[in-house]
């Protein structure tokens, strides 16, 4: 039976990164400059792996992220599965005194088991889980062995969750930085053991 390898990679920085910006799926911002480079240091560091497959998300940091994978000609699916939670009316806003009370009251009400609660106007863990269970499943289902995955942060916590058969309320367990790598290795029951976390040794060099 050949197993899945995953390399699970969270994006780019953006300037809404830089500047604290809430993103979401509602913000279809780029790259900046950083995080080109930190796309280039990865390919760098990870081109002379035979990847069969990548999947990136229906927003362009992603792809941008792995541009020079797909530029090898890797087949590569564009899947909306994998999008960032919606942060709802907070999207496009700065992370103020406020509003980060407002997320930390949120984050502990997720850590409560209260997998239903959301930002207004924005989605809750439960409901991003059920679209990302699609999305997990077309991996495992689909084509190759060796697979590129390119996320977003709070939608990789949910992902890593699910696949790694953990409860919601603790996917803050799973922390992540800007184009990061999770490697996961598919062992013969079908569970997956991770055998890099939030690694980010490929960056070493951008200081």
């Amino acid at each position: 039976m050949n197993r899945k390898k995953i390399y699970l990679v969270r994006h780019g920085q953006t300037d809404f990164n830089l500047k604290g910006v809430v993103q979401g799926s509602g913000i279809d911002a780029p790259i900046n400059e950083n995080g080109r480079s930190q796309a280039a240091a990865f390919f760098a560091a990870y081109k002379n792996i035979p990847f069969d497959q990548a999947y990136y998300t229906g927003l362009q940091r992603t792809k941008q992220s792995i541009q020079s994978f797909l530029d090898l000609g890797i087949p590569a699916i564009s899947t909306t599965d994998l999008n960032e939670i919606s942060w709802g009316d907070y999207e496009g806003l700065p992370m103020t005194h406020e509003e980060n009370q407002y997320y930390l009251h949120m984050l502990d009400q997720w850590r409560q088991g209260n997998l239903d609660y959301c930002i207004a106007g924005g989605e809750s863990p439960n409901l991003v889980a059920k679209r990302m269970q699609k999305g997990i499943d077309a991996i495992i289902a689909g084509p190759g062995n060796t697979i590129l995955v390119c996320m977003h942060g709070r939608a990789m916590r949910i992902f890593l969750s699910l696949i790694m058969k953990r409860d919601l309320c603790h996917m803050d367990e799973f922390e992540h930085k800007n184009l990061c790598l999770y490697l996961l290795q598919e062992k013969e029951d079908g569970t997956f053991e991770l055998l890099k976390r939030n690694d980010t040794l490929h960056l070493k060099e951008l200081g």
